[in-house]
């Protein structure tokens, strides 16, 4: 793996290998009660999904968006974000671009959305009225039409005024052959732009730690750069994924998992703007497991990889798929030596989205 003696690379691989056995094992629901961590998108998360809510409805594709026939995906979301507005955006933009998003990286243009709002009482006339706008900006800048909805009204104090659930309907592009479980050695991983900012944004917003910095949620459609995508690199994109709770790092491991293969990340080649940066060191957290709101992930064969990455202003190529250890993800340092990425634990930064 790197060169170091041999006895601990021995000790590296017998690690490696109890890592790897561990994660091998399907998941279980254990837990006795839910705690914030299972909204983090990272570890309890995937108890939760893997182990309880997937066996249930008898799903075995994990992804964000699932296909309802040969053209249609459908996907839903619910956002219950704190605070309602943030540097960059607020909860009503985000419910659309959020939605749209997960038709996008499954390969589907989006059409349409209903729209449900959880309305606490006392809310003030002039908050609900400015995010009604800002879901109908966003839905325009989207291109998509919302087409029915629900409204109910909570007891004071249970709702900390609005939460948003969306259901996205998007028409699936003949251009997009997208799997999980496509990677293959020798892939390219991409990241389409600067990651952490939206998660540091809202961090920020809170005011919690008297950090002081000019971040902005990085909320957007992401269609139109995966249009461009598969124009540009269609047969080639193995899959794509937006790094939204958990980060890049749960991504990766997601799709290390379902592909049985490897993913080696290049630290430094990593985008993560000075701020961002600066605000994670100080709080202890890797800004790969911060959310992001207008970032994805894509995985392309090598032949394809010059050309996707001709067609996403801000893609950076960060790293490549391997063959060794199955199911796992490592980063190469910036100082030279490698370690194993893991899943999102617990829950720093709640109610990101």
């Amino acid at each position: 793996m790197s060169n170091v003696p041999n006895a601990l690379s021995q000790r590296e691989a017998r690690i490696l290998g109890i890592i790897e056995t561990a994660r091998s094992k399907p998941a279980k629901f254990r837990d006795e009660r839910i705690t914030m961590a299972h909204g983090a998108g990272g570890k309890a998360t995937a108890r939760l999904i893997e182990g309880l809510l997937a066996p249930a409805f008898g799903m075995t594709a994990l992804d964000d968006a699932g296909a309802v026939d040969t053209d249609l995906a459908i996907t839903t979301d619910a956002f219950v974000v704190k605070p309602l507005r943030f540097p960059g955006g607020s909860i009503g933009d985000l419910a659309v671009n959020g939605t749209v998003n997960d038709l996008a990286v499954a390969g589907a243009r989006p059409l349409a959305l209903s729209l449900s709002l959880i309305l606490e009482e006392g809310l003030d006339a002039a908050t609900l009225a400015a995010e009604v706008e800002a879901i109908a900006a966003a839905a325009r800048e989207a291109c998509v039409t919302i087409v029915a909805g629900d409204t109910k009204v909570v007891e004071r104090g249970h709702a900390d005024g609005l939460y948003v659930t969306t259901t996205g309907i998007g028409r699936r592009d003949p251009r997009a052959t997208l799997s999980p479980a496509s990677a293959r050695p020798g892939d390219r991983v991409l990241l389409s732009g600067a990651i952490g900012e939206h998660g540091t944004a809202i961090m920020l917003a809170r005011g919690e730690f008297e950090l002081d910095a000019a971040v902005e949620s990085d909320t957007r459609s992401l269609w139109p750069d995966v249009d461009a995508l598969l124009g540009a690199a269609g047969p080639h994109l193995r899959c794509m994924r937006d790094a939204t709770r958990g980060g890049v790092a749960s991504v990766l491991n997601e799709l290390a998992r379902a592909s049985g293969v490897a993913m080696l990340v290049r630290e430094a080649a990593v985008p993560v703007r000075p701020a961002v940066a600066g605000a994670c060191e100080l709080l202890g957290i890797d800004p790969m497991h911060v959310a992001n709101e207008g970032v994805f992930v894509a995985i392309v064969a090598p032949e394809g990889a010059g050309a996707a990455l001709a067609a996403m202003p801000d893609g950076v190529d960060v790293g490549e798929v391997r063959t060794e250890p199955p199911g796992m993800v490592l980063v190469e340092t910036s100082f030279g030596g490698k370690r194993v990425m893991d899943q999102l634990v617990g829950d720093p930064l709640p109610r990101i989205c």
